[in-house]
């Protein structure tokens, strides 16, 4: 990947290229993890947690009542 240059505000807030943000997936809300390497730093988007998004999506939702069971998983 090329390099690409960015901004840091007077606020210390960083502007990524956009090209940058498309190839890597970088969003509005992306939580990015900071790591020092020799000779700059290293940006990484997280996304060991992307599952916990999910986190109680269908609560309530339960099974639909239509559904056909075998006759070894009748409900007691």
């Amino acid at each position: 990947m090329a390099q690409s240059k960015g901004t840091v505000t007077t606020k210390g807030q960083l502007v990524i290229p956009a090209r940058l943000r498309q190839t890597l997936r970088i969003g509005r809300g992306t939580r990015v993890r900071f790591a020092p390497i020799p000779g700059g730093i290293g940006i990484y988007p997280q996304r060991e947690h992307d599952i916990e998004r999910f986190r109680g999506i269908l609560a309530g939702a339960g099974l639909p009542a239509d559904l056909p069971r075998d006759a070894d998983r009748e409900l007691r």
